[in-house]
């Protein structure tokens, strides 16, 4: 596994008050407070606004994601994953959008405050343009699933690289009116985690990273929300941490959303919200 040091993190630094200590005392005090590392569990990101409603679950911090170093995450594809610490969680979505399941999904995460990342199907963007932006706008990261959804192993190279590209521009069309091959979020999932060496090949060498998971809820499968809700947390107190896998498209999961996020909150969880990396800044001359 990568160092954690191949990943960017934004979070608070501590305000940290020591009255009715004697001032010589509390200079020092927080002068050595101030070489501590925050634990990324408790880190608060800056620019992630404190949630309005009081006991909610929020979003912990977030954490940019580089593929120059970390071309591919997710334990249940990949020997590496992201640097979550304990009792930390990405929560990925896939398979949308479709309104009536992708909106009970989305108030569900902002009544929590919790972002999350969405790997949506080129068609279903284009069928369902308002609710591709009300995603975005929401703050959530919008990224990419192919066109249609076919398994890459079973179709030839340039098929694969045509579902890539055309699921790309889709989104690049609703979302910055623009028909590109060149996302904007340069995150992108196998449909079924079914790749090929020359697929993950041309990724990395597009500056795309792909992504897995590390445990996911099953829930393709006919399943009723608490025996969705069961399992999903029966896994996660194994692995502790993780990239989670859901499909906004599921009615089980619309359902158990709610109930998810609370067993998070009081569970002592934090929800990693996970961006691309920002370019480098040009060193000056």
């Amino acid at each position: 596994m990568r160092s954690c040091n191949s990943f960017r993190t934004h979070r608070c630094r501590p305000q940290t008050t020591l009255s009715g200590i004697a001032t010589g005392l509390g200079l020092i005090a927080t002068a050595l407070m101030a070489t501590v590392a925050i634990s990324p569990a408790l880190a608060t990101p800056a620019h992630v606004a404190p949630c309005p409603r009081p006991g909610t679950l929020g979003t912990s911090r977030v954490l940019e994601v580089d593929v120059s170093t970390t071309p591919r995450v997710g334990l249940q594809s990949f020997p590496e994953t992201l640097p979550l610490a304990d009792h930390e969680v990405v929560l990925t979505f896939d398979d949308g959008p479709f309104p009536p399941t992708t909106s009970k999904v989305l108030s569900a995460l902002a009544q929590e405050c919790v972002r999350a990342t969405y790997f949506l199907i080129g068609e279903h963007v284009a069928e369902h343009p308002d609710i591709v932006r009300r995603i975005a706008a929401e703050g959530h990261t919008v990224a990419t699933h192919t066109w249609s959804h076919p398994n890459i192993m079973q179709i030839k190279h340039e098929a694969a690289v045509e579902q890539i590209d055309h699921g790309i521009s889709a989104l690049e069309t609703v979302l910055h009116g623009k028909a590109t091959t060149i996302p904007t979020t340069p995150f992108f999932r196998f449909p079924g985690f079914q790749s090929t060496p020359e697929t993950l090949d041309l990724l990395q060498s597009r500056g795309i990273v792909v992504f897995g998971s590390d445990l996911w809820a099953s829930d393709w499968n006919k399943m009723t929300p608490k025996e969705e809700l069961k399992l999903i947390t029966d896994r996660l107190e194994a692995a502790g941490k993780g990239i989670i896998l859901f499909h906004d498209t599921k009615s089980h999961t619309a359902a158990m959303m709610p109930a998810f996020l609370r067993y998070l909150r009081d569970n002592g969880y934090h929800v990693v919200h996970v961006k691309p990396a920002e370019p480098a800044a040009p060193l000056a001359h």
